[in-house]
């Protein structure tokens, strides 16, 4: 195949995300260097667009524990150094960015990419990027909402005008450069909020779920209240579409999976709770056994595992997307890379197989 050609694959898409957060080992206690981190991100692209997965992701932060804060560099990186994959963001933060520098960057990484551009965007977890870029966090809401519906119009038009209360007005303002893809898929991402899962549905965007634990079925009011609101606005149901996220782990058996990954899982709780000011809190082996088992959200086993916990889901929602966020608590790259191959090699087609339409 050559530069640009992609693997036409039917089902599903799969692939990974990263958050690029940087975590000491917690059998070594070494920490590595933002610079090792974004090296790994690098390859694990690679690895994944060589495997044939379907879409790469990478995460926004503004705190010296992660790695990456601009996206779209990372990722047109990455662009260079793979030939197929789509490139995304997981999320952008688009209550704090500007919507005309993110579509122009996007559209410039889709140029670099030819045409494997797309935008997750979402709230995030954290607050920092507020004050750093001079927004107030009172607006948090606000913000998120003419954001997106300035970067939905932005995707549209290549000349616009436009006011809002946030940022200043645009009088017959030409968007440049336009993307290779006619417009650039855009997505939100959504915790559990059904106020975030029905907007996304009434603008017609992609809906991309945060799912970290717990019985999958809690999620279906988000489901629901996206395709209605979707039909609702008079969008086609074949054009609302759902990707399903969380983290993962696979091994050769459930049994070795839980044991290799369980130090490093609690290892990112205990850093993300300190993060968030809950420092104190330790998932015991015990919890870590309950939110593995079967019937959960936690992408954690065999691949036989996976594989079940992904097609149940999908009987579920009928998503068109998995990702996965493999590398994560200080696990060494030598496992990720471990993790791409069995996902791509053992869970990938029997999941597309199983999920293509007759």
């Amino acid at each position: 195949m050559g530069r640009g050609e992609r693997f036409i694959h039917s089902g599903i898409e799969i692939g990974l995300y990263t958050l690029a957060d940087i975590g000491s080992d917690p059998h070594t206690g070494e920490t590595i260097s933002a610079r090792q981190r974004v090296k790994e991100i690098m390859e694990a692209a690679k690895l994944a667009d060589e495997a044939g997965l379907d879409v790469f992701g990478v995460g926004e932060h503004h705190r010296l524990d992660y790695a990456v804060s601009a996206p779209p560099v990372i990722l047109a990186a990455i662009a260079q150094a793979t030939q197929r994959i789509k490139l995304t963001s997981t999320t952008t933060v688009l209550s704090t960015v500007d919507p005309v520098r993110l579509f122009e960057d996007f559209a410039t990484l889709d140029l670099i990419s030819e045409g494997r551009a797309e935008i997750i965007a979402g709230r995030g977890a954290f607050v920092e990027s507020f004050p750093l870029f001079g927004y107030d966090v009172k607006d948090y809401d606000a913000l998120f909402s003419e954001h997106l519906d300035l970067l939905i119009k932005l995707n549209q038009q290549e000349k616009i005008t436009w006011s809002g209360q946030f940022r200043p007005l645009l009088r017959n303002a030409e968007i440049a450069p336009r993307p290779v893809q006619r417009e650039l898929p855009v997505w939100v991402g959504v915790g559990g909020t059904l106020e975030s899962a029905a907007r996304a549905g009434s603008l017609g965007v992609g809906m991309a779920i945060a799912m970290l634990g717990g019985d999958p079925i809690r999620f279906m009011p988000l489901v629901e209240a996206y395709r209605q609101s979707g039909i609702k606005a008079g969008h086609k149901p074949e054009n609302l579409n759902i990707g399903v996220t969380g983290h993962g782990y696979i091994s050769k058996t459930t049994q070795q999976a839980k044991d290799e990954f369980y130090p490093y899982y609690s290892n990112y709780w205990s850093y993300v709770n300190r993060q968030r000011g809950m420092a104190g809190y330790q998932i015991t082996r015990a919890d870590f056994e309950h939110m593995t088992s079967p019937d959960t959200a936690l992408f954690v086993g065999s691949p036989q595992q996976i594989i079940e916990k992904i097609l149940h889901q999908h009987e579920l929602f009928g998503h068109k997307r998995f990702l996965a966020q493999i590398d994560i608590g200080g696990l060494p790259f030598r496992k990720v890379a471990e993790g791409i191959e069995l996902l791509a090699a053992e869970v990938a087609p029997v999941v597309r197989k199983e999920t293509t339409k007759i």
